[in-house]
């Protein structure tokens, strides 16, 4: 079972931003992505933005919790830290997390898990809405092979799952501790006994998700993959579900990389997120950081809101929505979903009034 909507959207609970927008107004961003380092200490086999190239550079902490105040006041609700790095390679992210949650902004960090030690996640395990880690793997040698680093990175995370699993319990946060796992050729053996071991560390839910091919990625070597040979793993990974532990296998999401399906014929969630890249530079969408159609500006020279309301933004979108080929973008975007749910909105069938 998917509580926490992990294979679909959720933006129908935002029903005045989504008013706003239906009636043409200015909507500021309800969730965005940041990037806090550029830099990764792995080098998984399937990174979407290893065309990135790993870059050593950080937001300036100072400059960025300036602009999370302005986005909190502006209503801003969620930020996940992830991005094209490891994000918690950023020397001050617990200081830049805990400034988020009092800019009234919830926080959320999906990471390898390797950095997250004890020292770390006291600061921070109490004002974060979850922590997902990207494990891929049950085995030590499996994931130095999926995240391409030595084995004994694989008992770092699940040491430093278990001591969050005890800190989060002994003090009653609410944090939700989820993992990972991008389905491969590589580590579909390993799905199973994954779940068992993340329901036994006492995770809240596993994800098992299909790859989805960038755009501008060196990787392609699963852009062929099929997942309808990996069904037969849905009632196997069913039966390790409990009332506390779920797997949430995306079977909407990998039907729809199978299908290469869209019913929508424009990119229309642009309104409702944006991703700030690790250079300060603010983008519309995550699956464009190379094409600078889809830059707004950059948070070192502008305030969001100046470059929210610029004539560089608007023409970004007015490009997008009179010429962008969405039959070309990535299969299964972030925003796939909320794309789909708003093309609904926006150009309904008849007979809406037959409930």
């Amino acid at each position: 079972m998917d509580k926490l909507r992990i294979d679909s959207h959720k933006l129908f609970y935002h029903v005045s931003r989504l008013n706003d927008w239906l009636n043409g107004k200015l909507v500021y961003p309800i969730y965005m992505e940041i990037s806090p380092s550029g830099a990764c200490n792995h080098r998984c086999i399937y990174c979407a933005l290893d065309y990135m190239k790993y870059q050593k550079r950080s937001l300036d902490a100072n400059v960025l919790k300036e602009r999370l105040a302005e986005l909190g006041n502006l209503g801003l609700k969620s930020v996940m830290y992830a991005g094209e790095g490891e994000p918690l390679m950023h020397e001050d992210i617990a200081d830049i997390i805990n400034h988020t949650k009092k800019s009234g902004i919830d926080v959320a960090i999906t990471t390898n898990g390797v950095l997250l030690k004890e020292d770390l996640t006291e600061k921070i395990l109490g004002n974060v809405e979850w922590i997902k880690v990207s494990i891929d793997a049950a085995t030590g040698d499996t994931y130095a092979n999926v995240h391409r680093t030595k084995p004994a990175d694989f008992d770092t995370v699940i040491g430093n799952m278990s001591y969050a699993v005890k800190k989060r319990n002994q003090n009653s946060y609410k944090c939700v501790l989820g993992m990972q796992l991008l389905l491969l050729p590589e580590n579909q053996h390993e799905a199973v006994l994954l779940a068992e071991m993340a329901r036994d560390l006492g995770m809240d839910y596993l994800v098992i998700k299909p790859y989805s091919q960038h755009l501008f990625s060196k990787t392609d070597r699963y852009k062929n993959i099929k997942y309808s040979d990996y069904m037969h793993l849905a009632d196997k990974l069913s039966s390790v579900n409990t009332k506390k532990f779920n797997v949430v296998f995306r079977l909407n999401t990998m039907d729809k990389w199978d299908e290469s399906d869209r019913s929508y014929d424009n990119c229309l969630a642009l309104p409702f997120w944006s991703y700030i890249d690790a250079g300060g530079n603010v983008w519309g969408c995550s699956a464009h950081l190379s094409n600078e159609k889809f830059c707004y500006g950059n948070i070192y020279d502008s305030c969001f809101k100046e470059i929210w309301k610029s004539e560089r933004r608007h023409k970004s979108l007015c490009w997008i929505e009179s010429e962008l080929d969405t039959s070309q973008c990535r299969v299964n975007c972030r925003m796939d979903e909320v794309n789909r749910y708003l093309w609904g909105l926006k150009y309904p069938p008849e007979h809406v009034n037959f409930i």
